[in-house]
């Protein structure tokens, strides 16, 4: 439960108002655990297996109450008592709130998996779209900055840190070919973006991104990619060529560098997932 996130509680109800799809075999969807609490009476549930085969059955009260339903585990209940009262909660884990809640593109796994090499500090999206990945990070306790050059990719992030309350998260209209980054970080992430700048810029970036990096501070970047085996066919103003990015951080520690196969949402002319190479590189700055 610490780990997990409640992003929906659901109206209290009786053994009248119970709705009846829940006295029906159901689960959760993927990624989605669900929390029953009875606050009065005595309530029977069922966990199923397949052909609605009952597995474990039990009764639960305000004194013994409910585990905690996993995704996709099927269940039911079964009888509950006249005087019964329950409410019920769903979770999910943190990098999938704003998804499940919201319909947001899921948190970059990249920036998950960054985010377990540094305890929480100060932290630039530099171009951070919809906002995805720097909400992740704020609910994680970091205070983030997010740049992007699309006011309406600021106005909506504007609008979801409006709608859930959050604090010590700033959203910013930035032109990153043309800007510098102003403070310093503990984290500078740049998810799927250096490929839309231009080419004579991104020397600049790079280096901008190291200086404004505290010592023991990480950079994240992941971008495509023009490679022999997986030539771009999009006209990008600027792509990596194998083994170029590292070249830039051979004074850092890299704590990770691939140049992994990848898909974009475009596809091609059958309706197929465009597939690329990209440089994904997660490097610490020398203190």
């Amino acid at each position: 439960m610490q780990d997990l996130m409640c992003y929906k509680t659901m109206p209290e109800w009786d053994s009248r108002t119970l709705p009846e799809t829940f006295r029906q075999r159901h689960n959760t969807q993927e990624g989605v655990w669900a929390k029953l609490t009875v606050l009065q009476g005595r309530l029977s549930f069922a966990f199923l297996g397949k052909n609605d085969g009952v597995l474990e059955s039990c009764e639960f009260t305000r004194e013994n109450q409910p585990p905690l339903v996993e995704p996709q585990r099927w269940h039911r209940i079964v009888d509950c008592s006249g005087d019964m009262r329950c409410r019920l909660e769903f979770y999910c884990r943190p990098e999938d709130y704003y998804h499940i809640k919201h319909g947001m593109t899921r948190t970059h796994s990249e920036v998950i998996n960054a985010a377990q090499y540094l305890p929480p500090g100060k932290a630039l999206d530099l171009g951070c779209g919809a906002g995805r990945n720097a909400l992740y990070l704020n609910g994680l306790g970091f205070d983030v900055t997010a740049y992007d050059k699309n006011q309406q990719s600021i106005d909506a992030l504007k609008t979801m840190i409006d709608i859930e309350h959050c604090e010590h998260i700033s959203a910013s209209v930035y032109d990153i070919n043309e800007q510098l980054i102003e403070g310093r970080y503990d984290f500078i992430l740049s998810t799927v973006v250096l490929m839309f700048l231009q080419a004579d810029k991104i020397d600049r970036v790079i280096r901008n991104m190291q200086q404004s990096t505290n010592g023991g501070g990480l950079n994240l970047i992941v971008a495509a990619m023009s490679t022999g085996d997986y030539p771009c066919p999009l006209p990008f103003p600027f792509t990596f060529s194998a083994g170029e990015l590292p070249q830039y951080y051979h004074d850092w520690e890299i704590l990770k560098y691939n140049e992994d196969v990848g898909e974009l949402h475009k596809t091609d002319a059958q309706g197929n997932r465009i597939k690329l190479r990209f440089a994904t590189l997660l490097a610490r700055k020398r203190p």
